[in-house]
């Protein structure tokens, strides 16, 4: 007992001598705990939270290093870098459901563009909390100023080893407990989360700094064996097209005309679905039944959403799973479909009513093949919604231009549109129809209106993608009106999900209007819903029509974005040699989809990469062999996908 009381007293005067030292460690320790509940939610793991001591406490060793008038001004500036690390990558999860990377800072001129959706849906009340780190630390200098106290008189060399100590056996044990796959996330870095659940956010920023800072270096020690195991690839998987087995769709539209809509936020969740009787998405519920509609489709975006779901379809390669291609890797050589069609005489443009520096378009989109892109300097922006020119005066306008395309070039043509004004944060509605997501229920035989979803984020949500999807059928018309379906394809895709909060969809499917309250698991009528649900609900619409044909089919199993060339190119009769996807009406009997972060999702489970678990959606048992064999096809299909990216491998392939 008195051994003890020694210790807490001793403690407490090198507390009281070293208060700002010790104010940073723990509170540097708690903000990074705070930041891992409030996104990756492994409230009790101890390796991520020893990591963050070690880390921490190695920083803190820094100090005694330094000479006495630089000590605290070294502690004052980590503790604010550190604050804005937990801020800014609280703030990121929120939307991207990933960690904030120093290779993306480039694109963070586009959050100007962005800044309602910021303000609105990614800043939140707990990003605030952070704050307190910094404020404490005003507090303290604020009182060790009034007493005049001088900081830092310590014997130098007994500090710094005993820290040290600390500090490496926290880390050590962290090392000794993890395994193979856990360091591979760390150095591959594609599963973000991953990283940040098994090493904690400092190492993971750590890490991810020096990951941005090599890329030379990369290019001179990683190049040659990434262009062998591509070539390796290719030579096993890769498409070969004396190797095409033709199947009923294909060549069908060899010749014809494509228009592709490149829809915001579209989201396979609202089609076919009513609320009082009334259809949020009427004429694309019409175009997925006459035509050929992937009801089980993924975009497959990374961080570089939009753009990133524009790649992956012109190009069947992966996003990029560090940076985002259209500004980090623009000026790598691709084969697009853009290009494919180019070699067959087509006009190629794109129709955007935003500015073309937005997303690197302007520069990308030239690369990618285009011939043009109609940026909104050629629009006469007369309505706004949202980030900009209405969908409706978007479309309405881009009819003209095709039109003029089709007089002034006499040859087919590829022109994608990339609309608007389905964009979060959902909130510009005034120019919008009204569109009711509220429930009536039947009580002691009198109707009683309940808000439910109405006026929420998911209810604006819908009532946005109404206005988006009246806007898609008056194009149509119009096309139609002009003479412009006739020979002519049109390709429907979500770029992404809404990107909408868990809870509201729980809400969506758990509400009982009888009761006027949310229901719980266990009780009856109850939906299983939980972040794999979540996860498999992001899944975005791909629909294929024309006016000459009524195809009237839905195909279920599991396709993604990647899956978008081979499958046009079959219908089109052009191929890509370097295609990762597949024509999706030749794959066997069961698809693998690939996400950027190693999750995956097959007919029969969804694969979640940061913890290693599966959620099983057909209920049958599922062998260890199945999730590790495909587990080892994904992360081989990212590295090469990365490493074409990375090291501009299809311009060595091409001499080859």
């Amino acid at each position: 007992m008195v051994s003890l009381n020694k210790n807490i007293e001793k403690t407490t005067k090198t507390i009281k001598k070293y208060p700002i030292l010790f104010y940073f460690a723990i509170s540097s320790i708690v903000n990074a705990t705070l930041l891992r509940i409030v996104t990756v939610r492994n409230y009790f793991d101890i390796k991520p939270l020893l990591m963050d001591i070690g880390i921490v406490l190695l920083l803190s060793a820094i100090t005694f290093m330094l000479k006495e008038k630089n000590r605290k001004k070294y502690l004052i500036t980590l503790t604010i870098a550190l604050t804005a690390i937990c801020i800014i990558n609280s703030m990121y999860y929120t939307y991207y459901k990933s960690f904030a990377s120093f290779s993306m800072l480039a694109t963070s001129v586009f959050v100007v563009d962005v800044k309602d959706a910021v303000m609105e849906n990614v800043i939140q009340l707990k990003d605030i909390i952070f704050t307190w780190q910094i404020i404490g630390l005003i507090v303290l200098l604020y009182e060790e100023n009034k007493k005049k106290y001088k900081d830092f008189t310590f014997t130098k060399k007994l500090k710094i080893r005993k820290i040290l100590i600390v500090s490496l056996v926290c880390c050590l044990t962290v090392i000794l407990s993890s395994s193979l796959e856990d360091f591979s996330r760390l150095t591959k870095e594609w599963n973000k989360k991953g990283v940040v659940m098994n090493f904690g956010i400092y190492l993971y920023q750590a890490n991810d700094l020096i990951q941005s800072l090599k890329p030379q270096l990369n290019n001179i020690l990683g190049h040659d064996t990434a262009l062998k195991n591509t070539r390796e690839y290719y030579e096993k998987y890769g498409y070969k097209e004396e190797n095409k087995q033709d199947n009923e769709y294909s060549n069908i539209f060899e010749g014809k005309n494509l228009i592709v809509i490149h829809a915001e936020s579209l989201q396979t969740i609202a089609i076919d679905l009513e609320f009082n009787s009334k259809e949020v998405t009427p004429n694309l519920n019409k175009l997925a039944h006459e035509g050929i509609y992937f009801s089980n489709f993924y975009s497959q975006v990374g961080v570089g959403t939009s753009s990133d779901a524009e790649f992956t379809f012109s190009t069947s390669l992966l996003p990029s799973s560090n940076g985002t291609v259209f500004v980090n890797y623009y000026d790598r050589e691709y084969i697009t479909l853009q290009k494919l069609l180019k070699e067959k005489g087509y006009y190629v443009a794109s129709m955007h009513a935003n500015d073309g520096e937005f997303w690197n378009r302007e520069v990308m989109h030239k690369n990618m093949g285009y011939d043009k892109l109609y940026d909104k300097d050629y629009y006469n922006i007369d309505e706004t919604i949202g980030l900009g020119l209405s969908d409706k005066s978007f479309f309405n306008q881009s009819v003209n231009l095709i039109k003029k395309i089709q007089q002034e070039e006499q040859s087919p043509f590829y022109i994608n549109l990339i609309t608007l004004s389905n964009h979060t944060p959902f909130s510009d509605l005034d120019n919008m129809e009204p569109f009711d997501t509220s429930m009536y229920v039947n009580i002691n035989n009198r109707s009683i209106r309940r808000e439910y979803i109405n006026n929420t984020v998911l209810g604006n949500y819908f009532r946005s993608l109404h206005y988006a999807d009246s806007a898609i059928g008056e194009f149509i018309e119009k096309l139609d009106d002009e003479g412009l379906l006739e020979n002519t394809v049109i390709v429907i895709y979500g770029d992404h999900d809404a990107r909408i909060e868990e809870n509201y969809y729980n809400i969506y499917y758990n509400y009982d209007g009888v009761y006027d309250t949310i229901l719980s698991e266990g009780d009856k009528g109850y939906t299983e819903f939980n972040e794999y649900v979540y996860e498999l609900d992001r899944k975005v619409p791909f629909i294929i029509w024309t006016k000459d044909t009524k195809f009237s089919k839905e195909v279920t199993k599991p396709t993604g974005m990647i899956d978008a060339l081979p499958t046009l190119g079959n219908m089109f009769g052009i191929y890509s040699k370097y295609q990762l996807g597949q024509d999706m009406f030749s794959i066997g009997e069961e698809n693998t989809v690939a996400f950027v972060d190693g999750s995956y999702v097959s007919e029969k489970i969804y694969y979640n990469s940061s913890k290693d678990e599966s959620y099983v959606i057909k209920k049958e048992a599922i062998s260890e062999e199945y999730v590790r064999e495909r587990r080892n096809k994904v992360d081989k299909l990212i590295e090469v996908s990365n490493d074409i990216i990375k090291y501009d491998l299809i311009k060595e392939l091409e001499e080859d």
